[in-house]
């Protein structure tokens, strides 16, 4: 059985989800979709997200890499703790998070492109 390739480029994303001081932009690829996140300065999951995904906290797993700026998550169970440049994270769902700082973040998660932000 023959192995298929791809590639693709957020320059042309499949899907765009827009919020206020943030977006989302997928890609499907490889049976999958990988999200990258801009949030600007001011963006907060559950002032400019929540209203639209119609959960109390973010349910989206994520599994991701931060390109840039400083992210500040708040678990369900009061856990908080900051994600910054460089760094790698997996996320369980039920959370809350933010930009911190004057420096836009952004994120590229292979884990929970599927449903962020979405109804």
């Amino acid at each position: 059985m023959a192995g298929t390739t791809d590639h693709k480029s957020f320059d042309n994303p499949d899907e765009v989800r827009e919020f206020p001081h943030g977006k989302g932009e997928i890609l499907r690829i490889g049976g999958g979709e990988v999200g990258r996140y801009t949030l600007e300065p001011g963006w907060r999951w559950s002032e400019h997200v929540k209203p639209k995904a119609g959960t109390e906290l973010c349910e989206a797993p994520h599994f991701q890499y931060q390109l840039s700026g400083t992210v500040r998550l708040r678990m369900a169970d009061g856990t908080e703790f900051d994600i910054r440049a460089g760094e790698v994270a997996v996320l369980e769902p039920g959370h809350d998070a933010w930009v911190v700082g004057d420096e836009p973040a952004v994120v590229i998660d292979w884990g929970g492109a599927h449903n962020w932000g979405k109804s």
